[in-house]
């Protein structure tokens, strides 16, 4: 099973929506963690985003790195350009790519606007991160 960490900067939104959807859609084939290098308080707008494709990650909770169970990962993704800067070392053969999104919880406006952003971070996500997970799985790297 690939292993995948996804990284950004408050593991807040972005990671946090990357790990429950790859969970979701890939389970059995990969196994998603995400972190943080300044950890915040999960988002309720990146758990609403998630809940409306049936996907529950309001059990999830904002770590860093040195709070992970796994240390071992096959794959880090950085999904945002702060955590791409400053990403840490990992051990071994561990390979790091980069994978940006904005970040939804800068958006202003209406309630609706702003929920009209995270859903479509949240599906260009889905769109991307799976795709390349799928190539990885395919490739056997």
């Amino acid at each position: 099973m690939l292993k995948v960490l996804f990284l950004c900067t408050e593991n807040a939104c972005r990671s946090q929506m990357a790990e429950g959807l790859v969970n979701h859609d890939l389970a059995g084939q990969v196994k998603a963690f995400s972190a943080g290098i300044s950890p915040k308080t999960v988002n309720p707008r990146a758990v609403a985003a998630m809940r409306e494709l049936g996907i529950d990650i309001s059990r999830q909770y904002s770590k860093s790195v040195d709070e992970l169970p796994e240390k071992d990962f096959d794959l880090v993704i950085t999904v945002c350009d702060q955590a791409q800067e400053q990403c840490p070392l990992f051990p071994g053969s561990t390979e790091v790519m980069h994978v940006g999104f904005p970040d939804p919880a800068k958006a202003t406006g209406t309630d609706e606007e702003i929920m009209a952003v995270f859903r479509r971070v949240r599906d260009d996500m889905r769109k991307q991160l799976i795709g390349v997970l799928k190539q990885k799985l395919a490739s056997g790297t």
